[in-house]
C-alpha cells in the first residue's frame, strides 16, 4: 500500500514517509538540475552565443535532463519488474522528474528579458547563475533547519551547498566553455 500512496506524489491527508519519500526525490531531481543548470548558463555567459541561442540551449538542456531521467526510471523499472512502468507508477515518474523541466524557467525569464533589451545577455546569464546559488544556499538552509541543528548549523548546511554551486561554476570557467 506504500507504494500506492508514493506513486501519486503528495496526497495530503495520508501524508507519511512514502510522500515523504516522493518530495525528497523530486527536491533531489531540482538540486541537481540547478547544479547542472549553473553549468550551462556560465559556459553560456563564456561563449559568442546570441538570446535566441542561449535560449534554446537552455530549454534543450532541461528536456534533455527531463527525457534521460525518464528512459533511465523506465529502464529500470523494466529491468526490475520485468514490465514497464504504467499508471500511478508512471505518474510518480513524471511527477518526481518535471523539476527537471523547470529548472529553465528562471533562466528562460532572464534571457527573455535580455532579448527584449532589458539587461545584456551576459548580465542575464550571471543572475540566472547567482540565483541557483542562492537557491542552493537556501535549499541548504532549510535541510539544516528541518534537522533541528539551528540557525548556525543552518547556515553551515547552506554555505556547503552554495559552495558547491559556486565550485561548479569555477571549474566551468576555468575550463574556459
Amino acid at each position: 500500500m506504500a507504494d500506492d500512496r508514493q506513486a501519486d506524489g503528495p496526497s495530503g491527508a495520508d501524508g507519511g514517509e512514502a510522500d515523504a519519500g516522493v518530495l525528497a526525490d523530486r527536491l533531489k531531481e531540482r538540486i541537481y538540475a540547478t547544479i547542472t543548470m549553473i553549468a550551462v548558463v556560465v559556459g553560456l555567459s563564456l561563449g559568442e552565443v546570441g538570446s535566441l541561442g542561449a535560449l534554446a540551449t537552455v530549454l534543450t538542456t532541461a528536456l534533455g535532463l527531463w527525457l534521460a531521467a525518464l528512459v533511465a526510471d523506465q529502464q529500470a523499472h523494466r529491468t526490475v519488474h520485468r514490465r514497464f512502468a504504467t499508471g500511478r507508477e508512471l505518474r510518480r515518474m513524471l511527477y518526481v522528474s518535471s523539476p527537471l523541466l523547470s529548472c529553465a524557467a528562471g533562466p528562460a525569464v532572464l534571457i527573455g528579458l535580455a532579448a527584449l533589451g532589458v539587461l545584456s545577455l551576459d548580465t542575464a546569464l550571471s543572475a540566472a547563475a547567482g540565483v541557483a546559488v542562492v537557491s542552493l544556499f537556501l535549499w541548504g538552509c532549510l535541510g539544516g533547519l528541518r534537522m533541528g541543528g539551528g540557525v548556525p548549523a543552518a547556515d553551515l548546511a547552506g554555505a556547503v551547498d552554495a559552495a558547491i554551486g559556486v565550485a561548479v561554476a569555477l571549474v566551468k570557467a576555468a575550463a574556459g566553455h
